[in-house]
């Protein structure tokens, strides 16, 4: 098998921006041979893209017909442990969206299900992709920056207008999406916080619903971290800030990165803080350091890991991000949810039974539905 043939699940914009990657050549070891879509309208605009490919009015029909070694998902939150256990239960390999799904139990019986399939399954992480990402992870990983002392993330450039969020019944909703900016925009963010510093032992976060949209979730949040080594986090994100921000701070016994505008800025302290602090005799004296600098664009990630998917297939190569590894990010999103709602400390992963419960009752009362 030279080429992997791929079923795309879901052709809204996410699916066909994938297919259009493969059209333009994006992705060589892929051929697109089959659709699945419960809307007739988008699977109509996807065979006039690729009149070969089949089209399938559901999930099931789709990977019955043989016509697909891998599939990637591309459909609501709520849906995408559904269709990647359907995959795995006929033997294809899955690439899924994010996130990995809305509540820790389906994830958790998802990755459960792909360990004992035995195929490839890989998530749409692509910003760890990007080349400042990958650096500072080998930074933090290798020890370079010494003992992790705090993360700092501001991301508030996700802004969204209330027309965005009325463009759909299901947006922005606890029955559709499943949560606000911590489901839909920031899971990038929230893997590379813990792609690159770990995952905090416990948070206490704090969402404010509708605080800047008609909306029932969450457009606003502030979570903090702590770990077992003493270290912290702190993560910032929000859709109703304007010019918005994105830095990240991470800050250890031998020095400083900023990750902001396209650099990576690194202070790197001569002796270890701490070593510094007791040894100097004079009060106000600072710690000397050197400096270095990189920049680089960052890639189209989805490409390239849609690419890296299918030579995990055809040779085995590692992927870039592992399908299981999508509840770490989810676990921090589903304990932010659950401190808010119980106003107290959650350790992670946090309790399944009472986060559904809290979702529940979320999504009975809101008054916006999803179609």
């Amino acid at each position: 098998m030279e080429k992997i043939r791929l079923g795309i699940i879901g052709m809204g914009n996410m699916g066909s921006g994938h297919l259009q990657n493969i059209l333009d050549g994006g992705c060589p070891s892929i051929t697109a041979t089959a659709f699945a879509d419960t809307n007739p309208e988008k699977l109509s605009r996807a065979a006039k893209k690729l009149p070969s490919a089949a089209c399938f009015p559901d999930t099931v029909s789709m990977l019955e017909s043989g016509l697909v070694d891998a599939v990637l998902i591309a459909v609501p939150h709520y849906d995408h442990p559904t269709c990647a256990l359907e995959c795995f239960q006929r033997g294809i390999h899955v690439i899924t969206e994010k996130p990995a799904g809305v509540y820790l139990r389906q994830v958790r019986e998802m990755n459960e299900a792909a360990r004992k399939s035995g195929v490839v399954f890989a998530i749409m992480f692509n910003q760890r992709t990007n080349p400042l990402f990958l650096r500072a992870k080998e930074i933090v990983q290798g020890g370079l920056l010494g003992a992790p002392k705090r993360l700092i993330w501001i991301v508030t450039n996700w802004y969204r207008t209330q027309s965005y969020y009325d463009s759909g019944d299901w947006r922005a909703t606890w029955g559709g999406e499943g949560g606000g900016v911590l489901l839909n925009q920031a899971p990038h963010n929230l893997d590379l916080w813990q792609w690159i510093f770990g995952i905090p032992q416990r948070i206490r976060a704090f969402c404010s619903f509708g605080k800047y949209h008609n909306i029932d979730v969450e457009d606003d949040v502030t979570i903090y971290g702590e770990y077992g080594n003493g270290a912290t986090a702190v993560f910032v994100s929000t859709t109703g800030e304007a010019p918005g921000t994105n830095r990240l701070e991470i800050s250890g016994d031998l020095g400083k990165l900023v990750l902001e505008n396209g650099k990576l800025k690194w202070w790197k302290l001569k002796a270890p803080e701490r070593e510094f602090c007791f040894s100097q005799k004079e009060g106000f004296y600072e710690a000397p350091f050197t400096y270095e600098e990189y920049s680089a664009p960052a890639p189209d990630g989805h490409p390239i890991v849609l690419e890296n998917f299918a030579h995990s297939i055809l040779n085995g190569t590692e992927l870039i991000a592992q399908g299981e590894e999508g509840i770490r990010s989810l676990s921090i999103s589903n304990a932010a949810y659950l401190s808010t709602w119980t106003n107290d400390w959650v350790e992670l992963p946090g309790n399944e039974a009472l986060f559904e419960k809290y979702l529940g009752e979320s999504c009975a009362k809101e008054s916006r539905k999803k179609k």
